[in-house]
């Protein structure tokens, strides 16, 4: 009988005996995907659909992060143009037929609808917090902005947060209600800046951030959280321990906490990581003999069980899918 993949995964998210430990590995089908704008330019989205459907037809990954290159930004011109905090005042939710809905789950629908009976798709969703900073002329400000807003007027933030946060938690119900995703795999991270405490984070961004998470629990039992350290973004992995998620996935190797030492700050919830993203790391540079060991060394130190080999974040877009597949035949040894 052929391999389940969905059912191995979702055995592995749910504590389970495997036959073998799972693994997944993603990276971005466009140039650049975070100024890339599908609203304004739909082509985006057919080089997106193509680069995606070549991966999962050649590579046959375990399960499938579906990417949201050219997705990044919420479709409201008051939060992209917002300068001063005070204009992000009055924020209203977006129309259930906003495009902003709409065209993302025509794109999910049409993944899932040639591999979703086989395959785990997780579709990726960012927390407020960075969907603001991806809104940015230059993202990589866009944090220090954020920090600026909030220490000027929380509560402004707070408000116009919910608003984007709530439509965040709708959009992620009606892509596993209504295009068929087994999941979100929910993107977050610190916001680090001068006052910008764990009480403060937790007063203005955590509401939001639990709000997504409740409606994809309510509406899928396999959700995924994921403390993004990309770029070497250090996060306090302490500040997600009550987040409910089935699985969770942080940068093992850039907090310097690996799989067995997170199994037991998530109480012992599925893990997924243990391997670095970038160029310089084993993974993409490695040999075979090298990238065996590695695997062999992960599964030793943190079991079998509730485990899914993976990566810190999004790997470099020119990996080569073999060292994938040696990750794989190693785990099943």
């Amino acid at each position: 009988m052929a391999e389940n993949k969905k059912q191995l995964v979702l055995a592995a998210m749910d504590g389970k005996d495997v036959a073998r430990v799972p693994s997944g590995f993603w990276f971005h089908f466009l140039d650049d995907e975070v100024g890339a704008d599908a609203f304004r330019d739909p082509s985006l989205t057919k080089h997106l659909l193509a680069g995606e459907k070549t991966y999962i037809e050649g590579f046959r990954p375990d399960f499938v992060k579906i990417m949201t290159d050219g997705f990044f930004h919420y479709r409201s011109e008051q939060v992209e143009q917002a300068r001063e905090v005070r204009q992000l005042r009055g924020l209203k939710p977006l129309a259930d037929d906003d495009p902003w809905f709409t065209a993302q789950l025509a794109y999910a629908k049409e993944l899932t609808r040639s591999y979703g009976d086989d395959v785990a798709m997780f579709y990726n969703i960012f927390a407020a917090n960075t969907t603001f900073r991806f809104m940015q002329p230059v993202w990589e400000q866009g944090e220090a902005l954020l920090v600026s807003f909030i220490q000027e007027d929380k509560e402004t933030v707070k408000e116009a947060f919910d608003v984007l946060s709530t439509d965040l938690a709708r959009l992620s119900t009606r892509l596993i209600k209504e295009a068929g995703v087994t999941g979100i795999y929910f993107s977050l991270q610190n916001l680090l800046g001068d006052g910008i405490t764990r009480a403060v984070y937790d007063e203005v961004l955590a509401p939001g951030e639990k709000k997504i998470l409740a409606a994809a629990n309510a509406a899928s039992d396999y959700n995924i959280l994921h403390i993004c350290g990309y770029a070497g973004h250090r996060n306090d992995l302490s500040w997600y321990e009550d987040y409910d998620a089935k699985t969770i996935n942080w940068a093992a190797v850039v907090e310097g906490i690996p799989l067995e030492e997170g199994q037991k700050r998530f109480a012992g919830r599925a893990v997924l990581g243990g391997f670095g993203n970038l160029a310089s790391e084993v993974l993409y540079k490695g040999t075979k003999e090298a990238i065996t060991a590695e695997t062999h060394r992960l599964l030793a130190a943190a079991g079998r069980r509730g485990v899914i080999l993976g990566a810190d974040c999004t790997v470099p877009r020119d990996m080569d899918w073999k060292h994938l597949e040696w990750v794989r035949e190693a785990a099943r040894t």
